[in-house]
């Protein structure tokens, strides 16, 4: 079993990998999180990239996805469950217009971790609040 940290952070590289590009915004915002969130205060962050690449290792097997979301679902206690969605999001949003690849994992958390369709909507438009731009002056 993988701990709470790793379930995580699992969740926040398969978001960025889903599209099957790893972006530097995204790839910069789960260092952010892992460096800033309260959740992750007692996570060595010397170790993300050998959580990172475990995760990659997971997601590598025949039923890798799978597998990956039953680790998931099992490491988090479900306080954390809507925390690990809002994570999702925020990962998503920091490369603006998450890709088609995204929203349907997205939808698989969503499903495997019991949120319920109104908290989750809430949270999605959070991170979209977030993570908004404004108008660009030339």
């Amino acid at each position: 079993m993988i701990s709470h940290h790793a379930a995580l952070i699992y969740v926040m590289v398969m978001v960025s990998a889903a599209d099957g590009n790893m972006t530097d915004a995204e790839l910069r915002m789960i260092g952010e999180i892992v460096n800033f969130l309260p959740v992750f205060r007692d996570y060595d962050p010397a170790i993300l990239t050998r959580t990172t690449a475990a995760c990659a290792e997971t997601l590598d097997a025949d039923d890798g996805l799978d597998r990956a979301l039953e680790a998931i679902k099992a490491a988090l206690p479900p306080r954390l469950r809507e925390t690990a969605y809002a994570l999702a999001c925020d990962v998503a949003a920091a490369d603006r217009e998450p890709h088609q690849e995204v929203r349907r994992l997205l939808e698989l958390f969503r499903h495997r971790l019991d949120l319920d369709r109104l908290v989750a909507a809430a949270i999605e438009r959070g991170a979209r609040a977030r993570f908004a731009v404004g108008p660009v002056h030339s």
